[in-house]
C-alpha cells in the first residue's frame, strides 16, 4: 500500500531519499525553503559569468555512491574534474593522491536538477514546526500557510541546527540529537577578474590568513564566460567573523587573494553560508517508527556530498525493510 510522506529539505540527502522512496511506489513530495533544489550544490550566474558558490566538487570512495556516480557521468550531468590543487602555505605537506573529483555540468546546480526530475519538489516553502493529528502529520509554511495535505511520514532532510529548531516541539528527542552536532559556516566570495590570474594552478588551498580554498570555476568542465574565481574562508575565520558586515568580509577575503598575486575583480558578489561542514556521525540516519519521522543529511554520515547522498539512501532502505513506509 503506498504511503504519503513528506521530506523537507530539497539538497542531496532528501532527494536521494526521495528517489528510492517514490521508485518504491510512495507518495512523495518534497518541500524546500529555497528557489531550487540542490541545497549546497548550487551556481550563481549572471552575465556571461557563471561561478559555483558553494561546493566545489565531489570525490565518491564508497562502492554504492561509485556506481551512482559512474550513471551520471554517463548521463552527462557530471564530470570529472581533472585539478590537482596547490597547497599554499608552509604548514602542511603536498596532499596525498586523491580520489577524482567531480563536478556538475554545466554547473554545480546541474545534479540537483537532475536528481529532482520526476520528484514532486516545491520551492519556497519554509517548512513551520510540523504537527502531528490523529490522521497523521500537517505541515505549514511561512509562504503559504497551513497546507491541506496529511502525511503518514516525515523526513527531515536538513542541516542539524535547523532540525533542531524545527522539530523543537513535535520531536524533542530527535530536536536534542541534532542540536549536539556541531556544523561550521563559511564565508564565500565569487569574483570577476578584469584579466586573467597567473597563479600557474587552477585551484589551492590555503593555509594561514582568512582564506582556505581558491579556484579558478571556469578550469571545470562545461563552464564558459568571463573569467570567475570562487574564495572560500576557512571554518575558524568564518565562524569568528559570521554576524560581520559582508561588505568587511569580501574586502578581506579579496585583499587576502591579491596578496597571493590575484589581479583586480571587475565585481564580487559574497554568501554566507552558516551551515557548511561538520564533524560527522557515521550512524547513517534515524528512524523513529513511533513518530512516522526520519532525519537524514550529510552530519549523519562522515559528511560532504558522499555522505547526504548515501544517508538518504540508507533511511529510505530502513524505511522500505521494516515496511513502515
Amino acid at each position: 500500500m503506498s504511503t504519503s510522506i513528506a521530506i523537507i529539505g530539497a539538497g542531496i540527502a532528501g532527494l536521494s531519499c526521495a528517489s528510492a522512496l517514490s521508485a518504491a511506489g510512495h507518495h512523495v513530495v518534497v518541500f524546500d525553503k529555497a528557489r531550487g533544489p540542490g541545497g549546497r550544490l548550487c551556481t550563481c550566474r549572471g552575465d556571461d559569468w557563471q561561478a559555483d558558490h558553494g561546493a566545489q566538487y565531489f570525490t565518491a570512495r564508497h562502492a554504492l555512491f561509485q556506481r551512482e556516480v559512474a550513471r551520471w557521468v554517463e548521463s552527462g550531468v557530471v564530470a570529472p574534474w581533472q585539478l590537482t590543487p596547490a597547497v599554499l602555505g608552509s604548514e602542511r605537506n603536498p596532499l596525498p593522491e586523491a580520489p577524482v573529483r567531480y563536478v556538475g555540468v554545466p554547473g554545480m546546480s546541474a545534479l540537483g536538477k537532475a536528481l529532482a526530475s520526476g520528484l514532486d519538489v516545491r520551492t519556497g516553502y519554509t517548512i513551520q514546526q510540523p504537527v502531528r493529528q490523529a490522521d497523521g502529520w500537517r505541515l505549514s509554511s511561512a509562504e503559504h500557510g497551513a497546507l491541506d495535505a496529511v502525511y503518514n511520514q516525515i523526513v527531515v532532510a536538513v542541516p542539524a541546527p535547523q532540525a533542531a529548531a524545527l522539530l523543537a516541539q513535535a520531536a524533542p528527542a530527535l530536536s536534542t540529537m541534532a542540536a549536539a552536532q556541531n556544523m561550521e559556516p563559511c564565508w564565500t566570495v565569487i569574483a570577476q577578474l578584469a584579466e586573467p590570474a597567473q597563479f600557474g594552478f587552477d585551484a589551492a588551498f590555503v593555509n594561514g590568513g582568512p582564506l582556505r580554498w581558491i579556484a579558478r570555476n571556469n578550469s571545470k568542465p562545461g563552464r564558459s564566460g568571463q573569467e570567475c574565481w570562487v574564495l572560500q574562508a576557512s571554518e575558524q575565520w568564518s565562524a569568528q567573523h559570521i554576524e560581520h558586515d559582508a561588505a568587511d568580509v569580501t574586502e578581506a577575503l579579496f585583499t587576502a587573494f591579491r596578496q597571493l598575486g590575484g589581479p583586480t575583480a571587475v565585481a564580487v558578489r559574497t554568501h554566507r553560508w552558516r551551515y557548511a561542514n561538520c564533524v560527522a556521525d557515521q550512524i547513517g540516519s534515524v528512524w523513529d517508527a513511533s513518530l512516522g519521522m526520519g532525519l537524514c543529511g550529510d552530519w549523519l554520515q562522515g559528511g560532504r556530498v558522499e555522505g547526504a547522498w548515501l544517508s538518504g539512501r540508507h533511511l529510505a532502505h530502513q524505511m522500505l525493510e521494516r515496511r513502515l513506509a
